[in-house]
């Protein structure tokens, strides 16, 4: 099971622990909201305070999951090349867990977009939300010229470029904890922790691999 998924079955079982407790027989102090200004304040219950001090999503987040699927669209599709164009037994072995962790992380968060009733983009995602201009991301021209190419030429081709293709995705991770309230759900900062991870590991063996097929 991926990380992320362990982390927030851990933060879903973690029991609240109220931040103060009342004297048996003395009634709890009420808890007042403050109104937005010009409005009144409301008293309510502790279970909608308890609701209101969660962390929730926001449009960073929103922006991550949409633009992150486009993302790993592509990587998959470098995979469907190496299928066809490398004989390479460590690339070929490589390739099965880069797709099985790309296409499941797709599936999740296309998931996690539809629970919050956010757009979920379609199979041509690579085309929106300007996908080609996003970190990391190879250019038409640079997906053509792997499509041609075969044997050692393209093996070399698919580390860099998957290298490349890895650091980008590093860059909307920190993009996304540097952008204000983003990634403070708990499904979101436990998921982009995930990918950084997972994605430096990768790009370590990779790195290891380009240098002795450049040899």
């Amino acid at each position: 099971m991926k990380r992320f998924a362990v982390l927030v079955m851990a933060a879903l079982t973690v029991p609240a622990v109220s931040a103060c407790r009342t004297v048996p027989g003395r009634q709890a102090p009420p808890i007042v909201q403050p109104g937005a200004p010009g409005d009144s304040t409301r008293v309510i219950d502790a279970a909608r305070a308890a609701a209101m001090a969660r962390p929730t999503f926001n449009h960073a987040d929103v922006t991550f999951m949409q633009g992150m699927i486009g993302h790993h669209t592509q990587a998959v599709e470098m995979v469907e090349l190496l299928k066809v164009r490398s004989t390479d037994d460590g690339l070929r072995k490589l390739a099965p867990r880069i797709e099985v962790s790309q296409v499941d992380e797709i599936k999740w968060m296309k998931q996690w977009l539809e629970d919050r009733r956010q757009e979920v983009p379609g199979p041509h995602a690579l085309h929106m939300h300007d996908a080609t201009s996003m970190p990391g991301m190879l250019s038409a021209d640079e997906m053509q010229k792997l499509a041609a190419a075969k044997g050692a030429e393209f093996d070399r081709l698919f580390l860099s470029g998957m290298i490349k293709h890895h650091g980008g995705a590093l860059v909307m991770v920190r993009d996304l904890f540097s952008s204000p309230g983003a990634g403070q759900e708990t499904e979101v900062y436990a998921f982009a922790s995930d990918v950084d991870a997972d994605q430096r590991m990768e790009i370590n063996r990779m790195a290891v691999m380009l240098k002795e097929r450049q040899k």
